[in-house]
């Protein structure tokens, strides 16, 4: 698999490979990682004896393709180790695998919600959050759809609503007297749950849509058909400029289309959010999981790779400080 993010070319190549391994929704790196021989300035060897052994992670579709990329670089530095990394929703996740005590990691689009809490105090699951990155949820169209560029945020209510416009032109009269084809986020998703908080409020969802789990999967809908309109991580957009186009939300002050620098400024509102990932005190017993928790904190203020590579803002060098004493308390409390 791709190894380092250094160069241009690299970088390249793991754009390549993410926008692969998104539509799989599954990444398992065992077997097919090499040991670095220093291309990223340490030997690749020490530890490794030490730093080995299976890593379990579910969750997130959003966070699945940073989470995939650290991940990717870890198992080189550290080819003792056996990843398996699933897209299941942040819901899904929780309740169907980090809760009941199945995974090591569960990654999230939104915080846990409390009755995802008390399924893993059920479960005696203990756990911390950590800010993983910040992404801005992007809302996309099909290229060809040259009748609109942007949307306010009262529109794309329309759109999503339960009860919701079936054509584009009862969204807005100069729209086409065109079905709207609808791709979005599983009721399992953590992004389904945070575009209902931020657009739809107490409107609630509708069930007009075709609902997957795989980002990949809306963005291929969406490229495939004029009329369609779909939402996802604003990475998946990332890995398929060409193929979509990204609206610009209008919330009051004017449309703003998303980008990191939007996200990170806080002006494209209301869809900038943070992404989290919530690892088992337990697990962070064991030495090889601790090391990559670790090794995860670290990387969130990498711009060449939470930005250039996956699309996302990085953590400032503050949080990631913040998030590095919690990790470490976590830590020295499970090995204590």
């Amino acid at each position: 698999m791709a190894s380092s993010h250094d160069a241009d070319t690299a970088g390249i190549t793991r754009r390549k490979s993410l926008a692969a391994i998104a539509g799989a929704g599954a990444l398992g790196l065992a077997g097919c990682t090499q040991s670095s021989d220093g291309g990223d300035g340490s030997d690749g060897g020490d530890g490794d004896d030490e730093i080995s052994g299976p890593i379990n992670i579910a969750g997130s579709s959003t966070v699945f393709p940073l989470m995939s990329a650290v991940m990717e670089d870890f198992a080189e530095e550290y080819p003792g180790v056996d990843p398996d990394i699933s897209s299941t929703g942040s819901g899904g996740g929780f309740s169907n695998f980090f809760c009941t005590g199945d995974t090591d990691f569960n990654n999230a689009s939104r915080p846990i919600q409390p009755e995802e809490e008390e399924l893993c105090a059920d479960n005696g699951v203990e756990y911390i959050e950590l800010i993983a990155a910040t992404d801005a949820l992007t809302v996309v169209v099909n290229p060809d759809a040259d009748f609109v560029d942007s949307l306010t945020t009262d529109e794309l209510a329309q759109i999503w609503k339960s009860d919701p416009a079936q054509t584009w032109d009862e969204v807005r009269d100069e729209f086409p007297n065109e079905e709207i084809n609808r791709f979005g986020a599983a009721d399992t998703s953590g992004t389904y749950d945070y575009f209902i908080e931020a657009i739809l409020e107490e409107e609630g969802h509708t069930s007009d849509y075709q609902a997957t789990e795989q980002d990949n999967t809306i963005a291929q809908g969406v490229a495939g058909d004029p009329y369609a309109i779909g939402y996802f991580g604003f990475a998946y957009y990332f890995q398929n400029p060409d193929q979509l186009k990204a609206l610009g939300i209008d919330d009051g002050d004017g449309p703003v289309k998303p980008s990191l620098e939007t996200a990170s400024s806080g002006e494209y509102t209301p869809l900038s959010r943070p992404l989290f990932t919530y690892p088992s005190i337990e697990s962070l017993g064991e030495e090889h999981i601790a090391e990559f928790a670790r090794y995860f904190v670290e990387q969130t203020t990498n711009e060449d790779l939470v930005a250039g590579d996956v699309g996302y803002v990085p953590a400032t060098e503050e949080t990631q400080e913040e998030q590095m004493q919690k990790l470490e308390d976590a830590i020295e409390q499970a090995q204590g």
